[in-house]
């Protein structure tokens, strides 16, 4: 794993101010070598819906998730910081994200959803309150159409880059293959899902797994390590654990991780009823995680010093 200096200076400097966060601040966590100043990569805020009301057209309504709730993750995980996306129940409304980051300050960071119409002005002003990338939310959608995909990437990229803001794309490995092309040329980074939503039972050879290895080598590409129990039928999660250690081969440094909290529900149906949040054993996601990657001193890199490189914690 090699980086440049002005690589190596910025994750110096993000290992110094992780360092300074107090360990045992936030809890025990389930692993005993945790690293100081740890980020949770994907987690969602929703509601009071009286205060963010949702978009009419989403494809499920989840219960209320709040800020209150995810200091609690914090303490339970020893996870003191994290990345907040906007859901798709909101549609293009950021509200209930950019509170939460203002409400969280320095530990959190915005990953927003916006159109392509959002003048440029408004992409400054997400971006002077903690946003640091937009999030195509292409499965929740249905959107399996390649060409409807890379128009967006090559309408956004050009007026991310000057923010500095990287694409997270939320879509099926078999779309990997097709945006392959756009996506290891594009002018800002680009972050995949959820291992791009495998089908672990399938295997390594399912269409598009190789491609998103080959993408994470070109060195534009990011993957994180989350949700295992919806890619896997089983109840350890085992499966999914050879797609994980393949991407830490591919690039350690191209690897996040995050709990994907409140861990909204795998079914859609009528939005005039709730939808429940999964029960998920949170502290089985971080030892799932050292499971699929043993090294220490890898697992600084995955869980601090490559999160705070691309959401630009201080």
């Amino acid at each position: 794993m090699r980086f440049n200096r002005r690589e190596f200076g910025v994750i110096a400097g993000a290992s110094l101010a992780a360092t300074m966060l107090p360990r045992g601040a936030f809890g025990a966590s389930p692993i005993a070598d945790m690293p100081a100043g740890a980020i949770d990569c994907h987690n969602h805020i929703v509601g009071p819906t009286a205060k963010y009301p949702m978009t009419a057209n989403r494809a499920y309504t989840p219960p209320e998730a709040s800020v209150a709730q995810m200091r609690v993750l914090r303490t339970q995980m020893g996870v003191p910081r994290n990345v907040i996306v906007t859901p798709s129940t909101y549609g293009f409304d950021n509200s209930a994200t950019m509170d939460a980051v203002a409400e969280l300050g320095p530990s959190a960071r915005a990953v927003v959803v916006v159109p392509q119409t959002i003048s440029d002005a408004d992409l400054r002003a997400l971006a002077a309150k903690g946003a640091v990338g937009m999030r195509l939310n292409l499965a929740t959608a249905g959107i399996r159409d390649p060409k409807v995909a890379i128009d967006a990437l090559n309408a956004f990229a050009p007026r991310f880059a000057p923010l500095g803001w990287h694409i997270q794309i939320n879509t099926e490995t078999p779309m990997v293959t097709a945006l392959a092309p756009t996506v290891a040329n594009l002018r800002v980074p680009v972050v995949f899902d959820h291992i791009a939503n495998i089908e672990a039972e399938k295997g390594l050879g399912q269409p598009g797994f190789g491609a998103l290895v080959e993408l994470v080598k070109s060195r534009n590409v990011y993957v994180k390590l989350s949700a295992p129990y919806n890619l896997s039928k089983r109840a350890d999660w085992a499966d999914v654990t050879p797609f994980a250690k393949a991407l830490i081969a591919a690039g350690p440094d191209r690897m996040l991780w995050g709990t994907n909290w409140p861990h909204p529900g795998g079914t859609r149906g009528d939005i005039s009823k709730i939808t429940p949040y999964q029960v998920v054993d949170n502290p089985r996601l971080l030892t799932a995680f050292a499971e699929h990657c043993p090294d220490p001193a890898m697992r600084k890199v995955i869980l601090v010093d490559t999160p705070a490189r691309l959401y630009r914690f201080t």
